[in-house]
């Protein structure tokens, strides 16, 4: 049982660092690095298309990440 929760941590993992790498900048320079964070956390950027797509898997396999992780430390 072990084995299979630590195999499938590892593929969340590899499959979350790949989707975060797909994900397009929101923002350039370090103007961008300072006002562009607040704009995303109020949302007046909204995600569109693939961006979308990929915001949300993101969200999916950080969650399965940490219950994964948390399931492995329980065993």
């Amino acid at each position: 049982m072990h084995a299979v929760f630590t195999a499938s941590l590892i593929v969340v993992a590899i499959a979350l660092i790949v989707v975060v790498l797909l994900q397009s900048g929101k923002s350039a320079g370090l103007s961008g690095a300072i006002s562009g964070g607040a704009e995303q956390l109020f949302g007046k950027q909204k995600a569109r298309g693939l961006d979308l797509v990929l915001q949300r898997a993101t969200i999916v396999l950080s969650v399965l990440f940490f219950v994964l992780t948390i399931a492995i430390m329980k065993i």
